[in-house]
């Protein structure tokens, strides 16, 4: 995997999130071939809302370290809860804090 320099120090770029490196996040120690295709839907549903709650592009996302987190907290509460939840005290206040430092379509 191919880390970011950013500030004298290296993170992984939104957009080199992987099955392999979520796992290792969530600290699955077997991943089955069904985990993988759940894991392979939550990264790519976790960018999308990432992607689409800032208004930023893959590419400006790529450029924030935070932008990261937020993917995988929200791909780690995604795969914990496996529910969905209208309830807005239920939003998870970490994503949403470092994703509306970010956000451009607030109209």
């Amino acid at each position: 995997m191919v880390l970011s320099k950013m500030a004298n120090y290296e993170y992984t770029k939104v957009s080199e999130i992987t099955v392999s490196y979520l796992a290792n996040y969530l600290r699955l120690s077997e991943v089955s071939s069904e985990d993988t295709s759940l894991l392979e839907t939550i990264i790519e549903s976790a960018k999308n809302y990432v992607l689409n709650f800032s208004g930023v592009t893959l590419e400006v996302a790529d450029t924030y370290p935070e932008f990261t987190i937020a993917t995988l907290v929200l791909c780690e509460d995604m795969f914990d809860k496996r529910t969905y939840s209208i309830d807005k005290s239920e939003s998870n206040k970490v994503v949403d804090n470092i994703l509306g430092l970010h956000s451009i379509n607030l109209l």
